[in-house]
């Protein structure tokens, strides 16, 4: 015996409907819509009914018929349009924004109001007034000049009706985002079936159901054909005379009402039995369903099931707060944000937001005040960057690296930001490795960087050079990123810790063709005074250079000769105003010069031995 077939069926109220990307789901007392946006997340909106959706005399037979058939039309159309707005799609068009504007009213209500007319106009076009007119030319060319019977007339238009549903399904099946809409239709009847069964809410029990379900809407659609082929021909022959023209259209649309109270009590009814007797009756609208369902995919079963578990969830608990969608914005409405809240903050500089955007994005720095739209996720991030950046923890430690000489290098806490200044020391070290490597091999020059750090001296000097790099820094924390930096951009570099020259030996092979540096050059009485985003997260020991900033220049111009082949080169680079006294310091060398950088500051004391 199956043991699923055992399992008390679960009776339930729950219904909903497929939405772009996503399931809308109703229950008794609230309503989910659950879409997955563009970056694969699943974004869920639930609400609670109000009021007027409990009101006894709204729940009669006949009258809740007509409450569920208005509810279709205007909240089926709201919801489809919500789903555009998280998907990142449904763009309103100028006339929809220039209305918005003249009404002073949300321009997705005016896209819903809009695509409701339009539907409802399609509606009447495809399913009153063609029926009608093509009835009207079979009586011709039978020529029938009393025209059909009553019933006859009314089960001609309703047999075309029928037709041009079926093709209009079949049509629309041709696109591809309503194939993947009634992927997501079948997601919902599996789900609700799932736990009709009594079986537990996961994918794998909910593949093993059928898509089709006695409560679904194209049955009701079925049963709103054929009850209004019934209604309309009776109504005629009370009438006793013959009705045509846009009368009988105006008709038509008028008992509508009781038409979809009629076929929601139908509906109703046979959802409620199973027995074979009333199969022949729910046959016509299960083979529709075929149409209007496909096979989903697990995705869609995911969110089909978060959206239904929220709606229960809701139901059986009234403390349940509801939620609302976070939807995709402009990029130049996020970069405003963006930047009123630094600037809230006190960081003043627009450049700011432009780099957290870019950033986030992978875009360029122009194309940020655009009105491309910016997913959630997307948003999402960026606001975590820029909740990280109000706290003064510098811009690059939010991202999580930065571009140095061409190179992305991963930075945190541990090592300092590499500033662009330094590409200059990193270019001298470069040029120096080409005048030594004219001679002979460059895999034969070797180089070291003291006080590595990030290692990004080390890794531009490699890659670009090709030389022989060897670095040293006394933290072992920076170290550790540093090599995962080498690693990441393919550059092969011997990494030693210790105290600048300690892990190295003075002997005559082991000796380099260039030394670069960029030591602690802060004198300690101004680190107080710096920037908070540097004294405050970047690292101390990387950034006190002794009471008057030069006490690692001393060692390192004392002990650097020991370490430089003859001809060898020294490249520091040094804070503003320091460059006289650090090239007084090297006595030992042949040939001292001072380098200015891109500002007309002195800031790279060249040695050579």
């Amino acid at each position: 015996m199956n043991p699923e077939k055992t399992k008390k069926t679960k009776k339930v109220s729950i219904g909903g409907q497929a939405v772009l990307e996503g399931v809308y789901m109703r229950g008794a007392n609230s309503e989910a819509t659950a879409v997955r946006d563009t970056q694969g997340v699943i974004r869920l909106e639930t609400k609670r009914k109000n009021a007027l959706s409990k009101n006894a005399f709204l729940r009669f037979p006949l009258i809740r018929g007509v409450v569920s058939f208005i509810n279709s039309l205007f909240g089926g159309t709201a919801v489809l349009m919500r789903s555009a707005e998280v998907y990142g799609e449904g763009e309103p068009s100028k006339f929809e924004k220039w209305l918005a504007e003249k009404l002073k009213i949300n321009v997705i209500s005016v896209v819903s109001t809009v695509s409701l007319v339009l539907g409802l106009a399609l509606a009447i076009v495809l399913f009153i007034f063609l029926p009608q007119t093509a009835r009207k030319w079979l009586e011709k060319l039978f020529g029938l000049e009393s025209g059909f019977s009553v019933w006859a007339k009314n089960f001609i238009e309703g047999g075309i009706k029928l037709l041009i549903f079926v093709l209009y399904i079949l049509i629309v099946s041709l696109m591809k985002d309503i194939r993947r809409t009634f992927m997501y239709h079948g997601a919902e009847h599996k789900t609700i079936t799932c736990f009709e069964r009594g079986l537990p809410l996961t994918v794998e029990n909910a593949k093993k159901c059928p898509r089709v379900h006695d409560r679904c809407g194209t049955t009701f659609i079925v049963f709103v054909l054929i009850v209004s082929i019934l209604v309309f021909a009776c109504l005629e022959s009370l009438i006793g005379t013959e009705i045509n023209g846009a009368l009988r259209i105006l008709l038509k649309i008028a008992i509508l009402p009781v038409v979809a109270g009629l076929s929601y009590e139908l509906l109703r009814a046979l959802s409620k039995t199973k027995s074979a007797v009333f199969f022949p009756l729910k046959a016509p609208g299960f083979l529709l369903q075929l149409l209007t369902t496909r096979e989903p995919d697990d995705k869609m079963l995911e969110v089909a099931i978060t959206s239904f578990s929220a709606v229960l969830e809701m139901d059986n608990d009234p403390s349940i707060p509801e939620k609302t969608f976070e939807i995709p914005e402009k990029r130049s409405v996020v970069l405003e944000k963006v930047a009123k809240t630094l600037n809230d903050n006190g960081i003043t500089e627009r450049a700011e937001s432009e780099w957290i955007i870019s950033i986030v994005l992978g875009i360029k720095r122009d194309q940020v005040n655009t009105e491309d739209l910016v997913s959630v996720s997307d948003i999402q991030r960026i606001n975590e960057v820029v909740n990280e950046r109000i706290t003064g923890k510098p811009l690059w430690y939010c991202i999580g690296d930065t571009d140095f000489y061409g190179y992305r290098i991963k930075v945190n806490e541990n090592v300092l930001i590499p500033r662009p200044e330094t590409e200059l020391l990193a270019e001298e070290a470069i040029n120096a490795v080409k005048d030594f490597s004219v001679d002979r091999d460059v895999n034969s020059v070797k180089v070291l960087d003291l006080c590595t750090g990030s290692g990004c001296i080390a890794i531009s000097v490699k890659k670009q050079s090709g030389a022989n790099v060897f670095a040293s820094d006394l933290s072992e924390n920076a170290l550790s990123v540093a090599k995962e930096n080498a690693a990441d951009n393919g550059a092969e570099i011997d990494f030693f810790c210790g105290d600048l020259f300690e892990p190295f030996s003075e002997g005559e092979d082991e000796k380099f063709d260039v030394i670069v540096s960029n030591p602690p050059y802060i004198k300690t009485e101004d680190i107080e005074g710096l920037q908070r985003e540097v004294k405050d997260f970047e690292p101390l020991i990387a950034l006190d250079g002794g009471k008057d900033g030069l006490d690692f220049y001393r060692i390192i111009a004392k002990a650097a000769p020991n370490y430089l082949k003859k001809g060898g080169v020294l490249l520091l680079e040094v804070g503003a105003g320091q460059a006289q006294d650090v090239k007084d310091l090297l006595t030992d060398f042949s040939e001292t010069e001072i380098i200015k950088d891109y500002e007309n500051i002195k800031r790279i004391v060249k040695a050579v031995k």
